[in-house]
């Protein structure tokens, strides 16, 4: 008998990170619901695909959009077997100027609150199944606060924390919850980065090495590995070590 084809939810699906996932998983057979702002760029990416997808436009911070492609998609094919928590924003940011005051919030929401609108509307048919996963993509820039991109590094230290607490809650359920924490991925978010980006992979690399996980059973990877180390160190480096290190260090431009 033929497995059944997997059934994986995706949000952040227009463009980067999320794009990739989406051409992974479709590759994989997987029957897809896509979720992002770009409606157009999100139906383009659906006709491209081998078998299309189901496209919903929405924004992650909006709860009852979330809740309604949810049911619709949860109607049409049950519980899904992947959640992917991808859709995400960063800007660099300085507090002094009155402008990023606004910028952090819409960091924040998106990157954190958008996480849990995105897991909330499945979790209890996932749960009743007790079966599935919710993958969230966090950052290796959640480790330490990072200068000029303070509300970013909040928002990954945060997301970070979050699906730790999902997981232990849900520990027993059948439902497991991994935080999968990129490096540097080629992408549009990560393109006018004026600093160096060690070990830098494509987003197609990044979703081949992400699926790989979770099929390992992962419940928390960097992607990539090398990453993993270079965050170990600065976790546990002293403040005044990691301060002299990274106070004149390049900045990710502000918004605008």
């Amino acid at each position: 008998m033929a497995s059944r084809a997997p059934v994986v939810f995706l949000t952040g699906a227009s463009s980067g990170i999320g794009e990739a996932l989406a051409r992974e998983y479709a590759a994989r057979g997987a029957v897809l619901g896509l979720v992002a702002r770009r409606g157009e760029a999100l139906e383009a990416l659906a006709a491209s695909l081998p078998a299309g997808a189901l496209t919903y436009r929405a924004d992650v911070c909006d709860l009852p959009a979330m809740q309604a492609a949810a049911a619709d998609f949860l109607g049409r094919h049950g519980a899904p077997d992947l959640v992917i928590a991808n859709a995400g924003i960063s800007h660099g940011t300085l507090t002094e100027h009155p402008a990023d005051a606004e910028v952090f919030r819409q960091i924040l929401e998106v990157n954190v609150v958008g996480m849990v609108n995105t897991f909330q509307p499945f979790l209890a048919a996932m749960r009743s199944a007790g079966r599935g996963t919710l993958a969230g993509v966090a950052s290796v820039a959640g480790y330490r606060g990072l200068p000029g991109a303070g509300a970013y590094s909040a928002s990954k230290a945060a997301a970070i924390r979050y699906l730790e607490s999902l997981r232990v809650e849900l520990r027993g359920t059948g439902v497991r919850v991994a935080t999968i924490c990129p490096g540097y991925i080629a992408t549009p978010m990560t393109e006018k980065n004026p600093y160096p980006m060690p070990v830098l992979i494509t987003a197609d690399e990044f979703a081949r090495r992400f699926a790989r996980a979770l099929d390992a059973g992962r419940t928390y990877a960097v992607i990539p590995w090398p990453m993993a180390i270079v965050a170990r160190i600065l976790h546990v480096l002293p403040n005044a070590l990691f301060d002299a290190a990274f106070a004149r260090a390049g900045r990710k431009p502000r918004k605008g």
